[in-house]
This record gives structure tokens, sequence and C-alpha cells, in this order.
């Protein structure tokens, strides 16, 4: 319930932005990344990937709290782009998903970069 007594929806938590640059869709993701958002992250994903671009950023700079089913959404990204398109997540040095996805050891799987030009650069 939110502070007005009105139910959370998933777009509450967490904003999914598309923009094309140049080949590639940047997704900008910003908020709360849990149990209840992550299908907001998924279907930002599916959509980005329905015309399959060259390359797909996850900016997950504007993220302050990734959960396993995020991670989980991030995974499935870049098996659902298959051999078509390179997918890259952003993740700022020292920040929370950045330590998250170090814990689990995810960072080389996922082809972590600090900033978004690295990653369009990659």
């Amino acid at each position: 319930m939110s502070t007005d007594g009105n139910r959370l929806r998933p777009q509450d938590l967490v904003r999914v932005t598309p923009e094309r640059v140049g080949g590639a869709v940047v997704l900008d993701v910003a908020g709360e990344v849990d149990l209840l958002s992550a299908s907001v992250l998924s279907e930002g994903i599916t959509a980005a990937l329905a015309d399959p671009p060259e390359l797909l950023v996850i900016d997950l700079t504007g993220v302050s709290f990734l959960a396993s089913i995020g991670i989980t959404a991030l995974l499935e990204a870049r098996r659902s782009a298959g051999t078509a398109t390179r997918v890259r997540v952003v993740a700022p040095e020292r920040s929370v998903v950045a330590r998250t996805l170090q814990l689990t050891g995810l960072r080389e799987a996922l082809a972590v970069t600090a900033t978004r030009d690295e990653a369009l650069a990659r």
C-alpha cells in the first residue's frame, strides 16, 4: 500500500525508458526492481528485442535496489537476445547494483560496464 492508501502498482516502483542510439537500444531503468516491479523491466526488455537491435544496453544507473528476480530478468535478456543482439548492463562502480552483481559473480556473464558510454563503445 502507498502512503495515500492506494495499492502500489509495478510502474510506481520502477520506470523503464527506451531510447534509440544508432543501432542500439538503451533502456534507462530507474527505481527499485523487486518481486512486484520486475515485470516492468521484463516487458521493457521484451519490447526492445521485438525488433532486434545490434546492441541492447540496460542502464541500471538509476536503480536503488535489485532483487534476485531482477537479476533473472537480466539473464533472460541475454538468453532471449540470442546471437543477433549483444547485451550490455550498466552498473556504476560502488553502486548497490554493481555490488550485487559482483557478489553473485555475474559481472562477466552480463557484460557489466560502469558507464553508458562504455557500454555503447563495446
